[in-house]
């Protein structure tokens, strides 16, 4: 018997709920794993926690190379790892991710804005006319935005036409004859 999608989730979340707990659920582990190397941290929050686990930030501020993890692990003492401070923060002739978005929207807007300017404005209203003029003006409108063929499209579409009308032509005067001599062998 087929199982329906509710039965299907119920058996996996008991499945990754005997994994976790085993201890067994790396997928959870590999995720927490990549979390912690993704997450950004500014300068300031690293500076912060090695403050707190009693490093020598004297020492770190000093001109020498920003200590890797296993340095600051040796500074702070073996009992715990910090995490390795992220980048320096941005210099100032960078522009953040923030400003760069705001620009675009800018950007954008402005162009939109002469774009709105650029184009067409609608044609002012015609006046009022009579029918049968009114009429003829427009057949003249529609008349200018016709795409005329070339003079082989012409040639060919036209003898399309004339067979066309020609095989038409023929079988509807066969049917004719034959109508025709029935109704007067009824008659």
């Amino acid at each position: 018997m087929a199982k329906t999608r509710a039965q299907r989730k119920a058996e996996q979340r008991r499945r990754q709920a005997e994994r976790a707990r085993k201890g067994e659920d790396a997928l959870a582990e590999e995720s927490r794993a990549q979390h912690d190397t993704q997450v950004p941290e500014t300068a300031d929050v690293a500076e912060a926690e090695l403050a707190e686990q009693g490093a020598d930030l004297e020492s770190l501020r000093g001109k020498a190379p920003a200590p890797s993890r296993a340095d600051v692990g040796r500074l702070v003492g073996p009992q715990e790892t910090v995490p390795e401070p992220a980048e320096p923060a941005e210099p100032a002739d960078k522009v953040s991710r923030r400003a760069r978005r705001a620009e675009e929207r800018e950007r954008q807007q402005r162009a939109k804005e002469s774009e709105r300017r650029r184009a067409p404005r609608e044609a002012p209203a015609e006046r009022q006319r009579g029918g049968v003029i009114g009429f003829l003006v427009s057949c003249w409108a529609e008349l200018k935005r016709v795409q005329w063929p070339d003079r082989e499209t012409l040639i060919q579409a036209s003898a399309i036409t004339l067979i066309f009308i020609a095989i038409m032509a023929a079988y509807l005067g066969i049917l004719d004859a034959i109508f025709n001599w029935l109704v007067q062998r009824i008659l």
